[in-house]
């Protein structure tokens, strides 16, 4: 049996208009804030269903998405056989406990998964080795929050603060470092605001 949160959810996650929604509004962001073409190649990490990978589907060149949930990647593959995504493969990947692979990519999207990883500044070295001179990261995640959007019992990151996260993103190589309000999520009521943060290798 499955011991990941996400499998579970994975069926009905696009029923939720709020995260399509969402997701066409970090792909917004992410085309407002870097070149994309028909030759870049696309990494996104964590990519779920692969909802912004489809929004920004048609602005790309190959894309690869990588999550860790057997069931998001099996909603992702019956994605492509539908014809859904198109010139795209699915990785099983996760950066804190595996080597980056041999492929090279011009733009590495990730979305509100930074905040579940504990070894941070491997990731962030991790996305560097993967990406082209030149290339760009695009980090969209919760803004420093007080620890209630999660829950006590949590134990990733609760948000991060602009100033720290541009210290582990210098430490990895990164420059150019952007931060743009990108969109917000709404539970029990109370908004916590996503950022978007962009910079090239």
């Amino acid at each position: 049996m499955s011991t990941d949160p996400f499998d579970e959810k994975a069926a009905t996650w696009d029923a939720d208009p709020q995260k399509v929604e969402r997701a066409g509004a970090v792909a917004r962001c992410i085309a407002a804030s870097v070149p994309l073409a028909p030759s870049t190649r696309l990494l996104e990490y964590g990519a779920g269903t692969g909802l912004v990978t489809q929004a920004l589907r048609e602005s790309v060149g190959p894309v690869t998405l990588a999550d860790t949930s057997r069931g998001m990647r099996d909603v992702i593959e019956a994605k492509i056989r539908a014809g859904r995504l198109v010139d795209a493969r699915v990785w099983d990947l996760d950066l804190e406990r595996q080597p980056p692979p041999d492929a090279a990519f011009d733009l590495i999207v990730t979305v509100l998964v930074l905040h579940h990883i504990h070894d941070l500044r491997s990731v962030l070295t991790s996305f560097a080795t993967l990406l082209a001179p030149g290339g760009h990261l695009c980090i969209a995640d919760l803004a420093k929050e007080d620890g209630s959007f999660h829950g006590a019992d949590f134990d990733g990151h609760h948000g991060f603060e602009q100033r720290a996260l541009t210290a582990d993103l210098s430490a990895a190589g990164f420059t150019d470092i952007t931060f743009t309000d990108c969109t917000e999520l709404v539970r029990d009521g109370r908004r916590y605001p996503v950022f978007l943060s962009s910079c090239r290798r």
